[in-house]
């Protein structure tokens, strides 16, 4: 199935306005990151108690916020789904105290806390309740799994192709995850472990998108030996455009769907792959492309490399 006949379009142009962008997000995500104090570590990562709460009237954030007063100002406080369910989240990190007694009785103080304000009914749907050794541990180990990833794949591309591409596509799944991790910030979504394997599948998907683009190069390359790389690389990105596109957009479509349909649990898991998703197509055009092209020797024009080398003209000797 092609979407597209014959696509002549010019990316490579594209390639500097593309990198400004994304260090402008980037950068910015960053400054956002620091100024809040860090990514919003969930409970998986931090310990401590989540609480999700249902009223059977409307309540404003606000209110629930002044309800949790007196258990001093470290508790967080979300809406999360639609406005019309009436959710709300809250996080309580762990308080000082032998580590067993301050899990239990988070979500009492939360529970306690919520009913003395008479704030109407309401109904505790879930709660996550995790102690800070555990939490370390699954943060080193989610660190542990993204690096190792990481590392493998640069190592397979090093083998199969260039090494330039293969830095090429590191960078660009290096990108990929700093932008999603910049939309989790902004868009208030906590880094957990659903969210550790949704950066872990998007950098696979990212990676397995530009391997189809650089395959291409490779195989162009074969039959054009005396054409530019910039334009054997915009060829083959327009070649497999049809491909990235439909498999990006169905991939969109299915996450969706998850994201509207699966539930709290899987919201900020869903939320990670719709904006990979979306980064990892961009990525796989612009930016890895473009770094391939960057990080190799500029090659020499097809007019010159074609030109045959002619030997000096020997001289002929007039004897007198």
């Amino acid at each position: 199935m092609r979407i597209f006949t014959n696509p002549n379009y010019n990316f490579i142009t594209w390639r500097w306005h593309a990198l400004v962008l994304s260090a402008a997000i980037i950068l910015g995500g960053v400054a956002t990151i620091v100024a809040r104090g860090g990514l919003p570590l969930g409970i998986d990562f931090s310990g401590g108690t989540a609480v999700v709460l249902e009223f059977a009237e409307p309540v404003t954030i606000d209110a629930v916020r002044q309800s949790l007063g007196p258990l001093g100002d470290q508790a967080v406080v979300q809406q999360i789904g639609a406005e019309a369910e009436q959710q709300v989240m809250v996080r309580l990190p762990l308080a000082p105290g032998p580590e067993q007694q301050d899990l239990m009785a988070g979500e009492s103080r939360v529970e306690g806390a919520v009913r003395a304000a008479d704030l109407g009914e309401f109904t505790v749907i879930s709660r996550d309740i995790v102690g800070p050794v555990v939490g370390s541990d699954l943060r080193r180990k989610g660190i542990a799994a993204t690096l190792t990833a990481l590392g493998g794949i640069l190592i397979y591309l090093g083998f199969r192709f260039r090494f330039t591409f293969a830095v090429g596509a590191i960078v660009a799944t290096f990108h990929d995850i700093l932008v999603v991790l910049v939309f989790l910030t902004w868009f208030g979504y906590d880094v957990s472990l659903n969210v550790i394997a949704g950066i872990l599948a998007i950098a696979g998907y990212s990676v397995n998108d530009t391997i189809v683009v650089f395959d291409r190069v490779r195989e162009n390359q074969r039959f054009n030996r005396r054409e530019p790389l910039e334009a054997l690389v915009n060829k083959s990105v327009n070649q497999t455009l049809s491909r990235t596109v439909i498999t990006a957009g169905t991939t969109f479509l299915a996450v969706m769907a998850l994201f509207l349909f699966g539930g709290e649990v899987l919201r900020g898991f869903a939320f990670t792959m719709l904006v990979g998703v979306i980064v990892g197509a961009y990525s796989t055009v612009f930016i890895a492309a473009a770094l391939a092209i960057i990080l190799t020797r500029p090659t020499v024009p097809a007019q010159a490399a074609s030109a045959p080398v002619r030997a000096p003209a020997a001289r002929r000797k007039v004897r007198g």
